[in-house]
């Protein structure tokens, strides 16, 4: 159904219900920061209400048309893209952060409402939202709790997941579910709450949630170091966080600081290159951090460091790790996003780059992560002279030696961009037959006319 006929349906059955059919609208909305897909959904609705998404939902169970929930589209593995004619339900209109209670300090928030608007509201009410990462001023919470986000300070607050008091979702038949109403202890039977987050909309859509704030952290400093070795960065880590209280250790290579630097035109951080450099925020403690530096050195495991000495300082050095990401967007970069248990990261990545210097000698690789949970970015930048469809070929190849890899260690294929259609032939690495069996009676279950997000994670 497609142009004046599918026009006259939607008037007909969804009335009321705001949708663009708009050429740009459709590849903006019918994308995310994947870049190996062309859009091409039939239209993008703009839903204002969680009984707006239940209507669209309803209507496509009874034609068996497919829909894509759409958030803020800043994801890696193409799980928002609508390539074949799907509708896309975008949730960008419903951004109301509603009910606020002091005594539990939660907040009602719909699906839409930007991450940063969340973070600016706690600050507001003098509370904290710690999640965080470069795309906060454009991802929406929705979004981060399908694809259960991480970011920066998981290894001191956590993921998403540890945040959503409860949630409203619309089933693919079109039901509304209410999941757990806020309460902290609930033992009354499976939690449904969670086998929606991280579930990247196959199981249901998200329309709003509840989030969990914090009181605020205590001041923090940020320090940025670099290293002799690959092998310093988890010694140094060890020693960071026996004497520091950490909230992020975040890890990049030369070439990742190369990038950013050009990229943003920002003055190089030290008089010397180096091969690996780590950042750390932690509660302050000048103290024990210039002692930590100092036994570095004295090891020849820490080459140099700067220690913020302002809060305009201490941006400018994260700076150097946020920018990475959209210092080679426009590269084409294959990305993928792995996890491995902290102490096998260095294993691993030895492991790999000796793979990749062998093997494909003429890719530019981009190493940065956060070290202190595990979770590591590879990033291949596309050489010149390749197609992009050739590109992700070659990038396919080196997915059996990265995911080899990764299922040796008993590790992840994705730590917090989620599955999508990019790495859904080679999710058999991080799940076994049993997993997957359970998984496909789980969507069926919840989305019996399999018209949510089809073609994605399974």
């Amino acid at each position: 159904m497609q142009g004046d006929q599918l026009i006259s349906f939607l008037d007909s059955r969804l009335p009321g219900i705001g949708y663009s059919v708009n050429a740009n609208d459709l590849i903006q909305f019918g994308q995310d920061w994947t870049r190996f897909y062309t859009p091409d959904p039939a239209v993008v609705f703009f839903p204002k209400s969680t009984a707006d998404v239940q209507g669209i939902v309803k209507v496509a169970a009874e034609i068996g048309q497919v829909v894509v929930p759409s958030g803020g589209r800043t994801g890696y593995s193409a799980g928002a893209v609508a390539a074949d004619k799907e509708w896309v339900i975008s949730l960008a209109a419903m951004r109301e952060i509603g009910d606020y209670n002091p005594i539990e300090q939660t907040v009602k928030v719909e699906a839409g409402v930007i991450t940063a608007e969340l973070q600016h509201f706690a600050e507001q009410h003098d509370l904290f939202y710690p999640v965080d990462f470069a795309s906060s001023g454009s991802s929406q919470i929705g979004g981060n709790i399908a694809t259960n986000a991480g970011g920066i300070r998981v290894l001191r607050y956590g993921l998403t997941r540890d945040y959503v008091q409860s949630l409203t979702v619309v089933t693919g038949e079109g039901e509304v579910l209410h999941l757990n109403n806020g309460l902290i202890k609930n033992a009354a039977g499976p939690d449904f709450r969670h086998l929606m987050i991280g579930s990247e909309g196959i199981l249901g859509v998200i329309t709003e949630a509840e989030m969990r704030l914090l009181p605020q952290p205590p001041n923090q400093s940020v320090m940025l170091l670099a290293l002799t070795d690959l092998d310093a960065v988890m010694q140094v880590f060890a020693m960071a966080r026996k004497h520091l209280t950490l909230s992020s250790f975040e890890f990049f290579s030369h070439q990742a600081l190369q990038r950013v630097t050009s990229h943003r035109e920002l003055n190089q951080p030290f008089t010397e290159a180096h091969s690996h450099y780590v950042l750390m925020e932690f509660d302050d403690d000048e103290t024990a951090v210039m002692a930590l530096f100092e036994k570095g050195m004295e090891q020849d495991i820490i080459s140099d460091g700067v220690l913020a000495q302002s809060m305009d300082q201490a941006q400018q050095l994260w700076q150097y790790r946020e920018g990475i990401s959209e210092s080679i967007a426009h590269l084409t970069p294959y990305k993928n996003d792995i996890s491995v248990r902290i102490s096998k990261v260095t294993e691993f990545m030895q492991k790999l780059d000796d793979i990749l210097a062998k093997h494909y000698p003429d890719f530019e690789i981009i190493w940065f992560g956060h070290i202190g949970d595990g979770n590591l970015h590879l990033n291949i930048l596309k050489p010149e002279p390749l197609s992009t469809e050739e590109f992700k070929q070659r990038c396919e190849q080196v997915n059996v030696h990265v995911y080899g890899l990764i299922e040796a260690l008993e590790g992840s294929i994705s730590a917090e961009h989620g599955v999508g259609m990019l790495k859904k032939p080679f999710l058999h690495h991080s799940r076994n037959q049993a997993d997957l069996a359970l998984l496909k009676a789980m969507k069926k279950a919840f989305d019996p006319h399999n018209i949510l997000n089809r073609g994605k994670v399974i």
